[in-house]
């Protein structure tokens, strides 16, 4: 078997995750690590994998076929992708929902130009429940659906948080409003804002010297991540940090609530959830299973960018089609 070489963008939690589940993955094999950090300061989580300094990314080109792109989404992707969609085939998680559109075309033309694949907002959400929400609307055109989350750590928001300035560390749970997926799961149908469906609650170690009044303000109305919710920050040790938010867990769920029939008389609800002892890990196998579907899609003669709308659900599977019809159909 020729082994798909991995390369990981980007060392922190989500970086680590990658390099620890591509073991996993029998067909992938992890072949390089860049950081923007010094690389002799990186504690490998697989001996004797290579670490090279992002900006040597040009020189990689032989060694990796897909590379992880496993930066933030508020300043790593928007700058990092399309530059690396340019060298390699690419997967990432970007997942600030409200600007995939431009996102995906930067990635689309850089990819194009370069005859790269690059499958975009591919963790769980954008991603896994992205897909529910397409399968619910196709099997049922008339109804309404809802998407919740948490309570967990978001990684895109925490990493938002620690951009700015005078904070050290910080974790942020989304929080979903009880009363909100009630409601939904009696098949009400309720409007519901932004606000009526979640809060947000931060949890930061600010610098000794940090004035924690504007810190909390410029998080609160941070737009696309805090400005639309209801947020509280807590300004919080390091110490409590580690005891208390040392853990990344999270959890999400998809309704939709569908009638049929010749008056509509018939309901029906399909629900998809899951819950995650660890957000990054998860994330990290959504992007190692697309890097899979990534390179056959590559070696079809594709390229440009792609989303999981677009992949066929066998190409993210090692089993054959023969295996996939005789096991899972």
């Amino acid at each position: 078997m020729t082994k798909t070489r991995i390369g990981i963008a980007g060392y922190g939690n989500l970086g680590r995750s990658a390099a620890i589940g591509v073991r996993q993955f029998p067909d992938l094999e992890l072949a390089a690590v860049l950081t923007r950090r010094d690389p002799s300061s990186i504690e490998r989580a697989t001996p004797g994998v290579k670490v090279f300094a992002l900006d040597q990314a040009a020189s990689l080109a032989d060694r990796v076929d897909v590379m992880l792109l496993c930066g933030g989404s508020l300043s790593d992707l928007p700058e990092q992708g399309p530059w690396l969609a340019g060298l390699f085939h690419t997967v990432d998680g970007y997942d600030t929902h409200a600007r995939i559109p431009e996102y995906f075309a930067a990635m689309d033309q850089a990819g194009r130009a370069a005859g790269k694949l690059s499958v975009v907002a591919a963790g769980w959400d954008p991603g896994l429940l992205s897909l529910q929400r397409l399968l619910g609307r196709a099997f049922l055109p008339q109804g309404s659906d809802e998407t919740f989350w948490g309570k967990g750590v978001s990684q895109g928001h925490s990493d938002a948080i620690r951009r700015v300035r005078g904070v050290l560390d910080a974790r942020q749970y989304t929080i979903p409003r009880e009363e909100a997926v009630e409601a939904v799961r009696q098949g009400l149908e309720p409007e519901l804002s932004t606000a009526d469906k979640h809060y947000r609650e931060c949890f930061v170690v600010a610098e000794p010297d940090a004035d924690r009044e504007q810190v909390a303000n410029e998080i609160r109305a941070m737009p696309h991540y805090f400005a639309e919710y209801e947020t509280t920050v807590h300004f919080i040790s390091a110490e409590e940090m580690a005891r208390d938010h040392g853990g990344l867990p999270h959890s999400g769920q998809m309704l939709r609530t569908g009638r049929t029939g010749q008056q509509r008389e018939n309901r029906h609800r399909l629900s998809y959830s899951m819950t995650l002892d660890s957000n990054p890990d998860f994330t990290a196998h959504v992007l190692l299973a697309c890097a899979r579907a990534a390179m056959r899609m590559a070696r079809e003669g594709q390229s440009g960018a792609r989303t999981l709308f677009d992949i066929p659900p066998a190409y993210l599977s090692s089993l054959s089609s023969e295996q996939l019809r005789k096991q899972l159909l």
